[in-house]
């Protein structure tokens, strides 16, 4: 009698994928199902579009248009006026393109250029939160339908099993975090893109060391960056992505399905930083969704078409990009805050 092998780890569809589909061009078909997919997805962000809407005109107490140098600059201040800014739009496209498709990049960049163009954190980052929550947990999904992984509950696989316990240290690290820097300690913004910006660097170096190689696997190692990513994520939006995606190369998870973890995993972690940022408003603290509208815009195609990619292009393609990509992102933060590095220094 034969014998049945189950699949145990989640990330060997992605293998047989490409070992039966050669070409890109045989991955680029779609089936029936698939473009559904995509028709259901963009039916729920424009819901999310409708109620961004209505969250950007300030219905609650809670909810006051903040005085940022952007807002002052409009004379928008002590007004409930707000507009789609169509750059701010580009940026939450190609970020959460490049999110969604390596792992990484949509907070961690999109925080800090947003930051240096006159925004008020508490107008930037809880709404990094709310998108990335829908996103990433659409992209995660999507990675399944695309094959990129596998979600398999009965019996449970490697990589349900890795979403679990990230997100669940992922959703205590930003509960944390989020409560400390902006309830607590209120820490200067500077203090928080430097934490970020050294963290990128760090992690980005240690990427690219290990790019050549397949790491044995040894999950006990992303207890500790789940906890590192959701502080980040809690701390200023960004730093999550990195953190853990690179995590899992590092204890040798497979690429396209380690975009798959990060990108669920992500989306229940922003859950836990929205829930918690809900907690904070009945507390005094206000924030502004003058952007959430174009967020949502930026963020619509580029969170279902992205799991495409990565299902298109050859693994070989992403292990070496999603490195590189780390280390630019770091070289990023690092020249945005140098400026205010150089004042502190000469201060």
């Amino acid at each position: 009698m034969e014998q049945r092998v189950e699949k145990k780890m989640g990330w060997e569809i992605a293998r047989d994928v490409e070992a039966t589909k050669k070409t890109m061009g045989e991955r680029a078909k779609l089936s029936g199902t698939q473009v559904k997919s995509f028709l259901k997805y963009l039916v729920l962000f424009g819901v999310m579009f409708v109620l961004a809407c209505w969250l950007a005109g300030n219905p609650f107490e809670f909810t006051q248009r903040l005085p940022s140098e952007f807002v002052n600059s409009k004379g928008w201040m002590g007004t409930d006026n707000w507009t789609i800014i169509w750059w701010v739009v580009l940026l939450c496209a190609i970020f959460e393109y490049m999110d969604s498709a390596g792992g990484m990049g949509y907070g961690t960049a999109l925080t800090p250029l947003l930051l240096m163009s006159g925004f008020d954190p508490k107008q930037v980052v809880p709404l990094i939160m709310i998108t990335e929550m829908v996103t990433g947990l659409v992209a995660g999904l999507v990675h399944g339908e695309f094959e990129n992984v596998e979600w398999k509950l009965r019996p449970m696989n490697e990589t349900t099993k890795l979403v679990i316990l990230v997100a669940v240290t992922g959703m205590l690290a930003t509960s944390i975090s989020v409560t400390a820097i902006y309830k607590v300690l209120q820490l200067h913004k500077f203090w928080v893109k430097m934490y970020v910006t050294v963290l990128l660097i760090v992690m980005g170096v240690c990427s690219v060391l290990t790019a050549k190689t397949y790491v044995k696997y040894r999950p006990n190692l992303m207890w500790i960056f789940a906890f590192v990513g959701g502080f980040n994520k809690g701390v200023g939006g960004g730093g999550y992505g990195p953190v853990i995606t690179v995590g899992g190369l590092l204890s040798g998870v497979p690429v396209k399905s380690m975009v798959a973890v990060t990108s669920l995993a992500e989306g229940l972690t922003c859950l836990a930083a929205v829930i918690t940022w809900f907690v904070l408003l009945s507390t005094g603290t206000i924030v502004d969704y003058m952007l959430l509208p174009s967020f949502v815009i930026g963020t619509i195609l580029a969170a279902v078409g992205a799991p495409y990619t990565t299902r298109v292009i050859p693994e070989k393609f992403w292990k070496w990009t999603v490195p590189i990509y780390c280390c630019l992102l770091a070289a990023y933060s690092f020249y945005k805050i140098w400026p205010d590095i150089q004042k502190r220094l000469l201060s």
